[in-house]
């Protein structure tokens, strides 16, 4: 398979690949160099927030707001 690249860098992603790699409008794609080669993989969109919300999760800071409210009311 071989395609022209265009005045600004740009080469079209032949459908086949883009269907094999699920790569759609709008998603991101990384590129990395290998000897001759330019590799091509897209990303996974969860990626980028994987550990963003790590920590106490919203059930346990309810229960701990909960323990503390009711620890209050028993020492009054």
């Amino acid at each position: 398979m071989t395609h022209l690249v265009g005045p600004k860098g740009q080469v079209v992603i032949p459908k086949s690949i883009r269907e094999r790699l699920g790569i759609k409008p709008g998603d991101r794609v990384e590129f990395s160099r290998e000897d001759d080669r330019v590799v091509l993989w897209r990303i996974n969109p969860a990626k980028p927030l994987r550990g963003r919300f790590r920590g106490t999760g919203l059930v346990e800071e309810l229960e701990r707001q909960r323990l503390a409210d009711s620890n209050r009311e028993d020492n009054r």
